[in-house]
């Protein structure tokens, strides 16, 4: 019974710990509504942009360009993305340079 009590509070803590790991960084998820039927959504992390949509995924990395923070550029080598641009910030473009395409997108 004694050896029961003293595994209980470790069994919480690696379900504890499970569910932070499951549930990824925390950080937000923004959608975004592009030309060409594209939609996507995009989580930034450190200096990346994991971006999700129906067709792919794709992690980009910040990349030079922009206009200071609150226009970051992220990219790799099949894509490119702007943020922040547009009045209020809420636009961003993508360019896909292989294809040649380029989506103008609005952040849900």
């Amino acid at each position: 019974m004694a050896s029961q009590n003293r595994l209980f509070p470790l069994l919480v803590l690696v379900a504890m710990l499970s569910a932070c790991a499951s549930s990824g960084t925390g950080a937000a998820v923004t959608r975004y509504r592009c030309e060409h039927g594209v939609d996507f959504s995009v989580r930034f992390v450190d200096d990346s942009a994991l971006i999700e949509s129906s067709r792919e995924s794709d992690v980009l990395f910040r990349d030079a360009g922009g206009q200071g923070p609150s226009q970051p550029v992220y990219g790799n080598t099949r894509m490119r993305a702007e943020f922040g641009l547009g009045p209020g910030g809420r636009e961003a473009v993508l360019h896909y340079p292989q294809l040649p395409l380029k989506a103008r997108c609005v952040r849900d």
